[in-house]
């Protein structure tokens, strides 16, 4: 089925790796930007008893490694949809051995290693430098951490994700230099989309599952090397879980829609010229 292009939806879901069917889909919708094909088609289906849009960032098969991202695109499809609440759940390593695999952890802080993907929607002449300091909507990071604790999981208000580029991961040294820095779980997708959003006034939440202990950062010394096997069978386990957070958090955004404060809104950007996005829905 698809979707009329008119459709204004105002919270979304951008998913990753073992995330494709957080929803039952009810329409789809092909969407073109001035970057290009976002993903996938957006899925516009009923979860938390109100529509959401959903994406999933690696493509509907997983074919699209972090580094070859659209981000640019996928950020603008759910914005032009009226998307300016946007919850994104990830997969990430863990570099405490007090985060443990299934636990979820609502990271407030972030440290970009990544290199060579397109970051910002302002390449010139007109420049804007977004605030940035905290990546992370505090209000959206509320009541995602409230849906952890309602669904019994274990959940950790907090933490810095370091994100590095992939598709490989880390080499036993650099897992030891992450945790020197202090930093809790380690991703390869959180940047640029909390950036992009902000330029564009989206209130942002990382929502981030620990599916494995980054090398040498588990209870052993050593560890064992993370696997794609191992993180896909933790996303297996999990997956019904971080539904369940979901669906209780966008219930709990549609009820306080009106009375949330935050300021990402106002820390958006001025859009160039032959950029210009609809207006925010009623």
């Amino acid at each position: 089925m698809s979707l009329s292009g008119s459709a204004q939806v105002s919270i979304g879901i951008l998913g990753g790796s073992g995330f494709y069917e957080l929803t039952e889909s009810a329409a789809t919708l092909d969407i073109d930007t001035p970057f290009g094909a976002p993903s996938a088609p957006v899925t516009i289906a009923a979860l938390g008893g109100t529509d959401v849009a959903f994406l999933p960032r690696h493509g509907v098969d997983h074919t699209i490694p972090p580094h070859r991202i659209n981000v640019r695109a996928n950020l603008w499809a759910l914005h032009s949809l009226g998307v300016r609440r946007l919850f994104s759940p990830c997969a990430v390593g863990s570099l405490r051995p007090d985060r443990h695999p299934g636990d979820m952890v609502i990271v407030d802080q972030l440290v970009d290693r990544t290199w060579g993907r397109p970051d910002t929607y302002f390449d010139g002449p007109e420049l804007h430098h977004s605030v940035f300091a905290d990546p992370y909507c505090p209000a959206l990071r509320t009541i995602a951490l409230e849906a952890g604790r309602a669904e019994a999981v274990a959940v950790h208000d907090g933490g810095t994700v370091v994100v590095v580029n992939g598709p490989r991961f880390s080499t036993r040294a650099e897992s030891r230099w992450f945790r020197s820095q202090g930093w809790d779980v380690i991703n390869m997708t959180q940047y640029p989309e909390a950036a992009l959003a902000r330029e564009l006034g989206m209130c942002f939440a990382g929502i981030a599952l620990v599916t494995d202990y980054d090398t040498g950062a588990g209870p052993e010394a050593e560890g064992d090397a993370v696997s794609m096997e191992t993180v896909f069978a933790i996303l297996a386990d999990n997956i019904a879980r971080v539904r369940g957070v979901l669906a209780r958090a966008v219930a709990s955004l549609h009820n306080q829609r009106d009375i949330l404060t935050c300021e990402c809104a106002a820390a958006g950007g001025r859009l160039p010229p032959g950029l210009s996005l609809p207006a925010s829905p009623p």
